[in-house]
């Protein structure tokens, strides 16, 4: 079976850097894409980044472009979310989800993916 682990979350103060860590099992690593979701206090869950694959193409919502970049290291199985420049809107438990196929335009469609981790929380304070 497909497992998914999300960990790294914290509390930081905005301006800050957390790294945010997806670790695989249960699969071929690089067959999968790997997506970033978070849903934040009184908001639904969003879609933040992507990763077709190890070495894949990435995809980010405009927001975080620029401070945010998703990784892969297939020896792992595991994926990385790098988040510099926090802002308190950055906020919220973060997902990780695995998807069979690169979701191209899609990507940020949480009903398209098959498997889901259980989440890791990310604060950010002004």
């Amino acid at each position: 079976d497909v497992q998914l682990q999300a960990s790294g979350g914290g509390l930081v103060q905005a301006g800050g850097s957390l790294k945010l860590s997806c670790a695989a099992s249960g699969f071929t690593f690089d067959e999968y894409a790997i997506g970033w979701f978070r849903q934040a206090p009184g908001k639904e869950r969003e879609g933040v980044s992507c990763i077709a694959g190890v070495g894949g193409s990435t995809y980010y919502i405009d927001s975080v472009k620029g401070r945010f970049t998703i990784t892969g290291d297939n020896v792992k199985n595991t994926v990385y979310l790098q988040m510099n420049s926090l802002r308190p809107e950055d906020t919220g438990v973060y997902y990780c989800a695995a998807l069979s196929r690169d979701g191209g335009s899609s990507w940020w469609d949480e009903r398209i993916y098959d498997y889901w981790g259980q989440g890791t929380q990310v604060t950010v304070s002004s």
